[in-house]
């Protein structure tokens, strides 16, 4: 800690950051232990979070975080799509397809940036706010790709998700994870109307997936 940081604000992020991580909740001995501190210290954490819903306590008495902190996510996603847009607008462009940036929300795969090409006679009509399953099409099975290779403590090399019919009836799509981003889980692809995607493809929704991602970092 230095003399221009508040140590309270920073074990609050800190408890935060260790219950969004923990699908069962944190008791308050456990994050006592975690971060280091004694048991009075975590209640009036855990209070002070509580008044601001952004942590609840179930009947256990288990933290988990509270819905409070959806409204804070939903003010997250045009931050995120303006720094996107650049990299999918290029991406549109290059490749003559509609690029989007999906993100996880919940447990579907939600776009937050769609971009159509134009100098196509014809295109996908994708549009933002379009949701689908996490395991169908190919924005959600590569956020998934990449998720799963966390879990089991496997490095990721970038790579790429194809996918045919699964979200539209003849469009192809291609996406690939956004990496090194904390807090974010999402992808960065491509669905245009083909039987098969161009291999030249998927190596350009990796370049600007890892474009985004910068973006973001």
């Amino acid at each position: 800690m230095t003399a221009e940081t508040s140590q309270t604000l920073d074990r609050g992020l800190r408890v935060l950051k260790l219950l969004a991580d923990t699908d069962h909740g944190l008791t308050v001995t456990e994050l006592s232990t975690r971060l280091g501190v004694n048991r009075t210290v975590v209640y009036r954490l855990l209070a002070t979070l509580e008044q601001h819903a952004l942590v609840r306590r179930d009947i256990g008495g288990r933290a988990r975080v509270g819905l409070g902190v959806l409204q804070l996510g939903r003010q997250v996603h045009p931050l995120v799509r303006e720094a996107a847009l650049p990299a999918l607008r290029a991406l549109a462009e290059d490749i003559g397809a509609t690029a989007h940036l999906t993100l996880v929300d919940g447990s579907e795969a939600l776009a937050v940036a769609v971009v159509e090409p134009t100098w196509t006679d014809y295109h996908v009509a994708y549009r933002a706010g379009f949701r689908h399953p996490l395991d169908r099409g190919a924005a959600g099975r590569a956020i998934l790709a990449a998720r799963n290779a966390v879990r089991e403590g496997q490095s990721f090399d970038p790579g790429y998700a194809l996918t045919h019919g699964e979200l539209e009836a003849g469009a192809s799509g291609a996406a690939a994870p956004l990496l090194g981003i904390s807090g974010i889980e999402g992808s960065v692809g491509v669905v245009m109307l083909t039987d098969s995607v161009p291999e030249r493809v998927g190596p350009r929704v990796v370049d600007a997936a890892r474009e985004v991602a910068e973006a973001l970092g």
